[in-house]
C-alpha cells in the first residue's frame, strides 16, 4: 500500500464543501459557542448598517433645519448602539479565540492517534521532519483562521450582504451602479483561487521539507562531525531554505494581489455613488441626507471586502493547511484484525505458508515456507541484504505479507489483535530506541501486568526473572535517568534497557536482530546465561553474524535471495554462506 503523502495519488485536494464538513464534526461539541458567537455578530452587524441611515435622518431633520436638540438625541442613540457593537465584538473575539485553540487541541490529538493507528510503512515512506510540520505549523493554519479569522470573514458577509441590501432599497439604479464593481471583484477572485490555494499549498510543503531537513541534520550530526562534512549539511539546508524562500514569497504575493484589485473597485464604486448621487440630487430624487448615508452604506459594502481580500488569502492558506492535515487523517492501516474463525489442529508454534512480500520495488521474500516449533532456538543467516530481518518483521507483524500466510497456533496472525501480538511475540532490534525517562518508565513500557508495580516489588520480579545481574550494572536502578538522544547512557546500555523491556513481558516467541551487536564480550555473555535461564517454552529467533551467537541454535535457516531454507547443522551453514560470498 502506497503511504507516501507526497506522492501524486496521496496529493487529493478537498473540496471546501467537504472540508467544512469534516471540520464541523471536529468542532461539533463547540456548535453552542459558535451559536452565541453568530447571534454577536448578527448584533454587531445590526449596529453597523442602522448607523448611516439615522446619521442621513439627522442630517435632512435636524442639520438642514438647524434644529441642533435633536442632534444630541441622535447622537446619544448612536453612542449607546456603538458602545453595544463594542460589547459584541469583544464577545465575539472571545468566544472564536477559545474555539480556534480547542480545534488545534483536537485536531493535533486527532492526527497522533491516526499516527498511532499506522504501521511502520507509513513512518518509512514518510520523512519524521515533514509529519511534525503536519501536527504543529499546519494545524496552526486552522488555528489562526478559526480564532483570528472566521468571525471576521462571517461577519464581513453579513455586513455586505445588509449594506447591498440598503443600497438597493434606498434606490435601485444607484444601488446597482453601486455594486457592479462587486460582480467583477467575484468573477476576479473565482479565477484566482485555485492559483492562491495551489501557491501556499507548495509553501507548506517546503516548510514540511525544510522542517524534515533540519530534523535529519539534527539527528545525524555526530556523522557530520565525525566526517567532518558540515559543507555537505549546509548545502542541503541552504538548497532546502531557497526553496522554501522562493515558494514563501510567490504565496505572499498570491496573497497580497486581491487587497489593491479590491481597493480600486472600492474606489471605482464610491465614485460612481458620489457622480451619480451628485446628479440625483440635482433632479430632486436625492436629498443630501440620503447621499451622505448612501456613500457610508458603499462604504460599509466594500470595506468588508477590503478585509475579505485579507480574510480569504488566510482562508485559502487554511485550506491548503487543511489538505496536509486531512492526508493523514484520511490515512487507513492496511494491518487490520480480520475475524478468523478456522484453526488448524496440532499446529506448530508459528508458520509461514508460501508467503510473499517486497517493499516498493520487486519481492525480497518469495515462496517461504517454514514452522518454528515450541521451546526451540532458531537462527537466520545470510548475506546483508537478504532478507533476514524482513523475515522477523513478518514473524512480528509489522508488516503483512502481499501473498501466502502466517500462522500462530494455528491461526492467521493477523486475527490477534496487537495486544494480544505484541504480547506472545517480543522484538529486540539491532538499534533500540529509548523514551526520556526513567528505566523503570522503559522496561514497563506496555506491560500491563507490571504497571502497577512499586519499585520493591518490581525488583523482585526482575530478580526472579534472572534479570538482576544487568539491573545492577545501572549505579542508580530503576531511577537511572535515560535521555532519547543516547547522550546518559551507552549504546550498549540501551539495549540491555531494550533486553529487560522485551524479556519482562515473557514472550512466546522473542526475536533477536544482531541484538548484541552493540555490547562487550562480558556482557554478552551475561545475556547468553540469561537467555538459557528463560522458560523452556521460549522460542528464539536469532539474527546474527557472529559464530558463537548461533553455534548452539536447535535449527538454521539460510536467508538469501528470497528464499528461507533449512541450512542443517552449522558447518553446512557456515559453507551455505561462504558459497553464496563467492557466487556473488
Amino acid at each position: 500500500m502506497n503511504y507516501d503523502l507526497n506522492s501524486s495519488s496521496g496529493q487529493e485536494k478537498t473540496s471546501i464543501y467537504k472540508a467544512l464538513k469534516t471540520l464541523s464534526k471536529l468542532i461539533a461539541h463547540e456548535r453552542g459557542k459558535l451559536a452565541l458567537a453568530l447571534v454577536a455578530i448578527i448584533l454587531n452587524t445590526a449596529v453597523n448598517l442602522f448607523g448611516p441611515l439615522l446619521i442621513g435622518q439627522a442630517i435632512d431633520k435636524y442639520v438642514v433645519t438647524k434644529q441642533f436638540h435633536g442632534l444630541l438625541l441622535f447622537g446619544g442613540i448612536l453612542l449607546a448602539m456603538y458602545l453595544l457593537g463594542l460589547v459584541t465584538a469583544f464577545l465575539q473575539t472571545k468566544l472564536m479565540g477559545g474555539v480556534g485553540q480547542r480545534l488545534l487541541f483536537t485536531l493535533r490529538n486527532a492526527i497522533f492517534n491516526k499516527l498511532q493507528q499506522l504501521p511502520v510503512a507509513f513512518f518509512n515512506q514518510n520523512k519524521a521532519g515533514d509529519l511534525i510540520s503536519r501536527v504543529n505549523n499546519d494545524t496552526d493554519k486552522l488555528n489562526q483562521f478559526f480564532s483570528q479569522s472566521l468571525m471576521q470573514f462571517v461577519g464581513s458577509i453579513f455586513t455586505m450582504l445588509g449594506a447591498g441590501i440598503f443600497l438597493l432599497l434606498i434606490n435601485v439604479k444607484l444601488g446597482a451602479a453601486a455594486l457592479l464593481p462587486a460582480v467583477l471583484i467575484l468573477l476576479f477572485t473565482i479565477a484566482l483561487s485555485p492559483s492562491v490555494k495551489s501557491a501556499n499549498a507548495k509553501n507548506l510543503k517546503s516548510t514540511g521539507t525544510l522542517s524534515a531537513e533540519i530534523q535529519e541534520s539534527l539527528s545525524n550530526f555526530k556523522v557530520v562531525i565525525a566526517f567532518n562534512r558540515r559543507d555537505y549539511f549546509r548545502q542541503r539546508f541552504h538548497a532546502a531554505n531557497l526553496d522554501n524562500y522562493r515558494l514563501a514569497t510567490r504565496a505572499g504575493l498570491a496573497n497580497n494581489i486581491f487587497m489593491p484589485v479590491y481597493s480600486l473597485f472600492s474606489n471605482i464604486a464610491q465614485l460612481i455613488v458620489l457622480t451619480y448621487g451628485i446628479y440625483l440630487i440635482s433632479t430632486g430624487e436625492f436629498s443630501v441626507g440620503l447621499l451622505v448615508s448612501y456613500l457610508a452604506y458603499a462604504l460599509n459594502f466594500y470595506n468588508p471586502l477590503r478585509q475579505l481580500a485579507t480574510l480569504w488569502a488566510s482562508f485559502q492558506v487554511a485550506m491548503a493547511g487543511w489538505d496536509r492535515v486531512s492526508q493523514i487523517l484520511s490515512m487507513e492501516t492496511d494491518l487490520n484484525v480480520i475475524t478468523e474463525t478456522e484453526t488448524i489442529s496440532n499446529p506448530s508454534l508459528l508458520e509461514f505458508k508460501n508467503v510473499f512480500f517486497g517493499y516498493d520495488k520487486g519481492n525480497i521474500l518469495h515462496h517461504v515456507s517454514f514452522k518454528l516449533e515450541q521451546g526451540k532456538t532458531y537462527a537466520l543467516i545470510g548475506p546483508t541484504g537478504g532478507g533476514k530481518t524482513t523475515t522477523a518483521s513478518l514473524i512480528a507483524r509489522l508488516y503483512d505479507p502481499q501473498q501466502g500466510t502466517i500462522l500462530l497456533h494455528g491461526k492467521d496472525i493477523r486475527s490477534y489483535t496487537p495486544a494480544e501480538r505484541s504480547q506472545k511475540i517480543g522484538f529486540i532490534l539491532q538499534e533500540p530506541f529509548l523514551f526520556s525517562g526513567t528505566i523503570r518508565e522503559n522496561i514497563l513500557y506496555g506491560n500491563e501486568q507490571l504497571k502497577d508495580y512499586s519499585n520493591e516489588k518490581l525488583e523482585q520480579f526482575i530478580n526472579g526473572a534472572n534479570l538482576g545481574e544487568i539491573l545492577a550494572l545501572f549505579e542508580d536502578g530503576l531511577e537511572t535517568v535515560v535521555n532519547s538522544a543516547g547522550e546518559s547512557i551507552s549504546l550498549g546500555q540501551k539495549q540491555l534497557i531494550a533486553f529487560m523491556r522485551a524479556v519482562l513481558r515473557s514472550p512466546e516467541i522473542l526475536i533477536l536482530d544482531e541484538a548484541t551487536a552493540n555490547i562487550d564480550t562480558v556482557t554478552e555473555k551475561m545475556l547468553e546465561k540469561i537467555l538459557k535461564q528463560l522458560p523452556e517454552s521460549t522460542t528464539q529467533v536469532i539474527i546474527a553474524h557472529r559464530l558463537n551467537t548461533i553455534e548452539n541454535a536447535d535449527e538454521i535457516f539460510f536467508v538469501n535471495s528470497g528464499e528461507v531454507n533449512r541450512a542443517g547443522s552449522l558447518s553446512e551453514a557456515m559453507h551455505m554462506l561462504l558459497k553464496d560470498k563467492r557466487t556473488s
